[in-house]
């Protein structure tokens, strides 16, 4: 039984084929920029079997965004929150570790608000400190090495002031996952996520419940995963 406000999301058909197709090549597994690079022509279709726009929409008003601000989009993708960013009269860079869906972004948001892509790295992102009024990260932090270390990272580009949000995945088992969508960690936990905010130099952190599941299907189709998101924001001291 769904709770109140969740969604009984389905994927679109023929899905779990693409990502089949696309992921397992020759029977090798793609490290996760590979993987990236790989799926940039299908991440729209592949990210809405994941989860709905409720998920960025959630992002949004957490944040209380104002227009004419700036905003980084990190692991931005194809510009899922990049395109609610815009759409709100924000400026946004958008910063990818895969050149091939930020080319696929910047294809699509061609003439679209004013948009600044960027290639790095999740431990050295290419902003100045300071810079910016509002994080986002959807769906990042479980692809990143440390994630302690990354919201650091992710805190210091912001302004005094300025608001981090995370949408992520809570605690799961879904091994599957691992190899197939090269995710590193298998979900967090709350109280980390509130920790890690903390011992950032974020205040006033909150960490809730989205009122969504992400959910996908292996390869095989022997297995269907159907994961709570969470949503976590805090304000730099």
């Amino acid at each position: 039984m769904l709770r109140k406000g969740e969604l009984n999301f389905q994927k679109p058909s023929g899905v779990s084929n693409v990502i089949k197709q696309i992921i397992l090549e020759k029977g090798q597994q793609l490290d996760n920029k590979q993987y990236f690079n790989k799926v940039s022509k299908q991440w729209d279709a592949i990210r809405s079997s994941f989860f709905s726009e409720n998920v960025r929409e959630k992002a949004l008003a957490v944040a209380q965004i104002q227009p004419g601000k700036l905003a980084a989009d990190i692991g931005a993708g194809t510009g899922f929150l990049t395109e609610g960013l815009v759409q709100r009269g924000l400026k946004v860079i958008a910063v990818d570790h895969s050149e091939a869906m930020l080319k696929e972004m910047s294809k699509k948001f061609s003439g679209l608000g004013e948009i600044d892509y960027r290639l790095g790295e999740a431990e050295n992102l290419p902003i100045e400190g300071g810079a910016v009024d509002y994080v986002f990260a959807n769906m990042y932090l479980h692809h990143v090495e440390h994630p302690a270390e990354s919201i650091v990272e992710l805190a210091r580009i912001l302004k005094k002031g300025g608001v981090l949000v995370l949408t992520d995945l809570n605690v799961h088992n879904f091994e599957f996952l691992r190899k197939e969508q090269q995710d590193r960690w298998m979900g967090f936990r709350r109280e980390d996520i509130r920790g890690w905010f903390e011992s950032a130099g974020l205040e006033k952190v909150i960490v809730d419940c989205v009122g969504e599941n992400c959910c996908a299907e292996s390869s095989s189709g022997s297995e269907y995963a159907r994961i709570s998101i969470f949503v976590a924001r805090g304000e730099k001291r």
